[in-house]
Formats: structure tokens, sequence, C-alpha cells
């Protein structure tokens, strides 16, 4: 066979893709013929309608930052919030404690979770809202280089004069001379207690972590940080959520949002102990992510109440509809908002002797406390079987908890005296019951049966396969070697599911001698594309 030119290559690829093209055609004209016999593909799931997002609830000035952001960047008002939300956690979490009654106090840090896929442009809001924060870790390192390096030179010249002392201590008991050996041992002790402490530098931004090297962080070095990602798989897939050590990594983060003390034993190291420190924990993850991870721990997820400490958000997507807008010259809400969380970090954090943190206490306002108590109880009344809230009694408990949280946030954050108003707690408890509609809408979506499982991974395989091969057909055969269902009785139930769902008709042997296999018909409105 003779080598064939770059011409002739040329005319084979113009006459496949003109073949494919005509195929495609084809395809989609026959779709277009079909479509009109078939009914409307019912939903896989029945969708509940998100509320939109209550930005008229934040407080003024967070609100037109907000509002400045998201007409530039054009994600989700859920998502931009979120951002803002992390900032004044992240700022105001080491200055004071929320006091809901003489016995019920906790932090004000918050923990908020994005559902979302990637591209949605977390990292984009984060950047704008967290941006003095940033600022804020950048200048401490700056103003503490220095003392970190004497540091370093102290630790050196204790390090050897240490050294020093115990060989005397080894030489001195090879003597025998007990009572120099005593006073050695005297002088070793005391060293130790002076051992050269390092500088406390605040870090307050965490991207990448394990449970463990977190709480370390915040128990030994400063006690005040947060979890920020973008891209929470870090989180959620990473090897410190492996199956063996999931009830210990959660107990960790619950531990952290209580602001209980904990003590972190180790193997090969020394342990620790983290007392008084807080922690503001602000994730993306898809939804795909954080099903396996839930379906990877069990019961411990829910169970443990690690997800009901987070407001959850699952917000539509707004990609498809972002189009270009060049980037305004100046920001001045934004500016304003940045200022404000640029003064509560210059605040000396309250921390004692001990290096532990003394927040300050902040209380609720007799108004204020009433409303708390209305709220707990609205919620607490539909948490009994058929209530509205029965499916979510975990995240609903932590709901009241939360709303102080964040009416602390806003009370502080706006420059108030005195306890919190019953303006900041009613914003704040508008803003955690649209979460707590959000935990309903995808803890509902999400709780689906094996078979409609079965049915939905069926479903987006044909789906896949269809719009790749250009058909609406397929060999029931074929599915079963190749569908994520290979077992028959698997296989075929979902397809009962799919066929009662009008997505799909199963067309068996019949009087047509030309068909001798079963043919997997998908309606072809899917088959084009649609997102039903």
């Amino acid at each position: 066979m003779g080598v064939i030119t770059e011409d002739e290559a040329a005319i084979v690829l113009a006459r496949s893709a003109h073949v494919r093209e005509g195929r495609q055609r084809s395809t989609a004209r026959l779709a277009q013929a079909e479509a009109a016999a078939w009914p409307d593909a019912q939903p896989l799931i029945h969708e509940t309608a998100p509320l939109d997002y209550p930005v008229d609830s934040l407080p003024d000035s967070v609100s037109a930052a907000v509002r400045e952001v998201q007409a530039f960047v054009q994600a989700p008002f859920a998502l931009v919030v979120s951002s803002a939300i992390t900032a004044l956690s992240l700022a105001i979490q080491s200055l004071v404690d929320v006091q809901r009654d003489e016995h019920l106090i906790g932090p004000a840090g918050l923990f908020l979770l994005t559902i979302a896929d990637s591209g949605e442009r977390k990292s984009t809001c984060d950047g704008f809202f967290t941006m003095p924060v940033r600022n804020y870790e950048a200048q401490q390192r700056d103003e503490h280089a220095q003392a970190v390096v004497d540091h370093r030179s102290d630790l050196s010249a204790w390090e050897a004069k240490r050294a020093g002392l115990l060989d005397k201590i080894r030489r001195a008991r090879g003597s025998n001379g007990s009572g120099e050996t005593a006073l050695l041992e005297r002088d070793l002790r005391e060293m130790d207690r002076n051992k050269p402490t390092p500088p406390k530098v605040p870090r307050l931004i965490f991207e990448s972590y394990t449970p463990e090297s977190l709480a370390y962080e915040l128990g030994t070095k400063w006690p005040s940080g947060g979890v920020v990602s973008a891209e929470a798989g870090i989180v959620f897939g990473s090897h410190g959520m492996g199956t063996d050590s999931i009830m210990r990594n959660l107990a960790t983060l619950n531990s952290l949002w209580d602001g209980k003390p904990l003590t972190v034993d180790r193997r090969t190291s020394d342990s620790f102990t983290v007392d008084g420190a807080r922690l503001t924990v602000a994730l993306q993850v898809q939804r795909a992510t954080l099903m396996s991870f839930v379906e990877k721990s069990g019961a411990l997820a829910r169970g443990t109440g690690f997800l009901a400490r987070f407001l959850i958000a699952w917000p539509q997507s707004t990609q498809g509809t972002r189009f270009y807008k060049a980037a305004p010259e100046n920001w001045p809400q934004l500016g304003v908002f940045n200022e404000r969380v640029s003064e509560l970090l210059r605040e000396p954090a309250p921390i004692d002797e001990h290096g532990r943190l003394a927040p300050a206490l902040l209380a609720l306002s007799p108004e204020a406390k009433a409303s708390w108590i209305a709220f707990h109880d609205n919620i607490e009344s539909e948490l009994k079987d058929g209530g509205e809230l029965a499916e979510v009694r975990d995240v609903a408990s932590k709901a009241a908890d939360n709303a102080a949280r964040l009416a602390a946030l806003f009370h502080v954050f706006s420059g108030a005296a005195g306890p919190i108003s019953v303006d900041a707690f009613e914003r704040a408890s508008s803003i955690v019951a649209w979460h707590l509609s959000e935990s309903k809408r995808f803890f509902s979506e999400s709780a689906l049966s094996e078979n409609e499982t079965d049915a939905a991974r069926l479903d987006a395989w044909l789906r896949k396969y269809c719009r790749a091969e250009s058909t609406l057909e397929v060999e029931k055969i074929y599915a079963l070697q190749h569908s994520p269902l290979r077992k028959a009785p698997m296989l075929d139930a979902a397809l009962r599911s799919l066929e009662n769902l009008d997505r799909l008709r199963v067309v068996r042997p019949g009087k047509n001698p030309a068909q001798t296999r079963t043919i997997i018909h998908l309606n072809p409105a899917l088959g084009s594309g649609g997102e039903q």
C-alpha cells in the first residue's frame, strides 16, 4: 500500500466529518420526529424549588457589598453571601462569645457549606471578601519576622545548653556523685520550664488540612482560624477522612465548633491540648463528593451532628448566564466592608496568660432573647413525627444556636454597643431559616432508595452513551455488559422505573422478524440534551 499524501489525508478527514455531520443531522431529525409521539419525560427526583436568598436581611453595609460583588461576579447570591459571612466570622470569633441564657454560652464562629459544581466562582468571591484577612496575615508575618528569627536562635542556644547539661548528668552518674547529680537534675527541670516559646503569629486561613493538623495549629500556635476552600473534596475526600479515622476527625471538628477543650493523643510525637480555640469553616463541595462522603461515613456524618453544624446552601448554578462584564473602576461598598473587617482584625485578640482565648461575653437583649426563644420553640414544634422538619432534626436542632452566632457577628460588625439587639437577631434568624430550608431540600432530594439510585445511574449512563454515539437506541445486552448495572435483576428493575417515568421504552422481540434482541429506546427529549 502506498503512502497517503497530506492532501489525500485532508480529503479523507473532510469526507469523514461530512458523513458524521450528516449522521448527526439525520439522528436529530429522527429525534424531532419521534419526540412528537413521546410524552414528556418525568423527572427522576421531585425537586423542590429553592427560595430566593434573603439578601435584604443582611445588615445594610453587608448587603450593599454583596450586591456590588454579585453584580460583577454573577455567582449565586448564596455563594457570595457565604464569602462575606466567612470574613465576619474570621474577624470576630476571637473577640466575642455569645450567651443565649445563663447556661447556654458558645462561640460565634460559623461552619458554612455550599453545594455546587466547580466553576461557580467561590474562589473569586472569597478573594474579594477575605482580602483584608489575607492582608492582615501578611502584615503580621512581616511584623513578627525578626521575633521568629530571634526565637530560632534562642531555641538553638537552649538546645545546646540542655545537651551539655544532660552530658554532665551522665558523667556525674558514672562517677557516683549523687549530690552533684541531684543539683544538675534540678537545673534541668528549671531549664525545661524556661524553654523559649515561639512568638504567636496570627494565621487565620487554612486551605488544605487534616483535622489533627488543624487542631495542632490552633492548640500550639494561634488559637483562632478557619478552613476556607473552594474545593472541599480536599476535606471530604482526603486521606484523613478515611474509614478508619472518620469518627475521630468528626469528633475533632465538632469539638472545635462547640469551643470545648480537646486533647489529641499521638503515638509518635507529643500529645497536645486545644483549649479556648475558635474555628470557622467555609467550604464548597460537589454534590457527588458530599454524597460519597456521607455514604462512606455511614451514619457518622449526620449521626454525630457534623453536617448539622453547617449552614448549608444548594444554589442553582448561574453558569451559562454570566456574560462578560468589565470590572468596575472602584468598589465603594466593598471598600467600606473590607475597612470594617480590617478594623476588627486590628483589635487585639484577648489571649490570657496561658495562651488561651478569653473572648468577651455578648448576651441577647431581653427583646432579642424573646425572639430567640420563639425561633427555638417554633423549630422544636416541627421536629415531631410528620412535622415539617422531621427529616432534618439534626440540622434543625442547631439552628437556634447558629442564629445566635450570626446575630453576634452582625451586632459586632455594625459597631453597636450593649447586648445583641432584636433587629440583629431577627435578621440572622431569617437567614438561618433560609439555610434550614436548603438543608431540608438537599437531604430530602438526596434520600433515594437503592432502586432510585440505580435508576439514576442507568439514566445518566444511557444519556451519555446516546449522545456520544449519536443514537437513541441501545441493545439491552450491551447495557448489561457496559452500564453501571451488570446484574439482570438490577437492570430490569431500573428499566421498569425509567419506563414508568416515560424516560425510555423497552422494545422486546415480537412479531417483527427483523428484531431479534431487546432494544432500549431513549426518550428523544433526553437524547437531545434535555436536563430533565
